[in-house]
């Protein structure tokens, strides 16, 4: 089973409360996603975004939604053990005993709050983010994953060589940390994949190969937040263990949307993937000539649904592509094109929000 590099990976199902590092930290532009969902019962959560890996470390973003009669959402920070006044919201972006989708982006202006694809409220900044190194979670909530994306720790901007160059002890660009980037959060990878040091978390998003495990360097800068539809030159194109970790969410309403992996010169399409929200179904098929090829239906899952966050991983061998979605192996779609060395363009469009492409 492919497993993306350490720094891709985001933690499912952690226990609850859970408490676990961000190696490296955030900054301006970094994004927290957080999908899970609240019981029937629930009266109250919290996340706390910590400036030390303990519980009693300064709370840089307290996030408490209540619902105790008079349903609101309380925003603090706390310094020296003490809590600092509270910024009271009283709406709730929440439903009892439903999933939820929540993103917390770090502006400059301060935590930019969206739950479900909307913008809640943004928090002013009150401690400096970049002291921040840990996660905490407990209350009536459970979680299905945690991901960081745009880490400061992730080689973007700190280091020389910029990503991926895997100079760093353990293959990726956090040297010191034990278990590479992001090693400890807990959770790992279904299936337990991982290979010894690396206990599977999240982290900045940078990774060299890692050792003993023959994954792919990934080069070159991510891209956050494109506009969709999306269209780019892949650069290098495509070749063996070439790997495309595409995140987003699935637009409310959405009907479908479609990934296309192009051969810029001829416009044949080589690699087409079609979820269709509204069916339920993820058609795959190829273009080439001008002539659209047998299609593939079939599929054991459909994680594609309304509203939902993805994580996806396309990896190219030397006789399909193997698509990763959410951690589980969703399909394999056999090359059709005579030489998919040729493959050159990455389109995507439809009912989608892409939060970040990386190659």
């Amino acid at each position: 089973m492919f497993v993306a590099p350490p720094g891709y990976q985001p933690v499912y199902n952690p226990t609850i409360p859970y408490l676990g590092p961000i190696y490296g930290g955030l900054r301006e532009g970094s994004s927290i996603y957080l999908q899970g969902s609240t019981p029937e019962n629930m009266t109250r959560f919290f996340v706390n975004l910590l400036c030390g890996e303990s519980e009693s470390s300064d709370v840089a973003l307290h996030f408490n939604p209540r619902f105790d009669g008079w349903d609101k959402v309380v925003f603090n920070t706390r310094q020296n053990n003490s809590w600092d006044s509270e910024d009271k919201v009283r709406r709730m972006p929440f439903s009892k005993g439903r999933d939820f989708e929540m993103a917390i982006m770090i502006t400059s202006h301060g935590f930019q709050i969206k739950v479900n694809g909307k913008d809640f409220y943004t928090f002013p900044h009150r401690l400096p983010v970049e002291r921040i190194r840990a996660m905490q979670i407990g209350g009536d909530v459970s979680i299905q994953t945690i991901n960081v994306i745009g880490g400061a720790g992730g080689g973007m901007n700190q280091y020389p060589g910029g990503m991926g160059q895997g100079q760093y002890p353990g293959g990726c660009s956090g040297g010191g940390y034990p278990g590479g980037m992001g090693g400890g959060m807990g959770g790992g990878y279904p299936g337990g994949d991982m290979g010894g040091g690396y206990p599977g978390g999240m982290g900045g998003g940078t990774a060299g190969g890692y050792p003993g495990s023959h994954l792919p360097s990934m080069g070159g800068q991510p891209v956050y937040n494109p506009p969709v539809p999306y269209s780019n030159m892949i650069p290098g194109g495509m070749f063996p263990k070439r790997t495309i970790i595409i995140r987003g969410m699935v637009s409310h309403g959405a009907n479908g949307l479609s990934i296309n992996f192009k051969v810029s010169r001829s416009r044949d399409i080589a690699f087409h993937m079609n979820p269709r929200v509204k069916q339920g179904i993820v058609v795959r098929n190829s273009m080439i000539g001008g002539s659209w090829g047998q299609e593939d239906r079939q599929l054991s899952m459909n994680p594609f649904k309304d509203g939902q966050y993805f994580d996806m991983s396309i990896r190219c061998g030397n006789q399909r592509f193997k698509v990763f979605v959410n951690g589980q192996h969703l399909f394999d779609f056999f090359h059709r094109l005579q030489s998919f060395s040729d493959i050159d363009l990455l389109e995507i469009e439809g009912d989608v929000q892409i939060s970040y492409i990386h190659f």
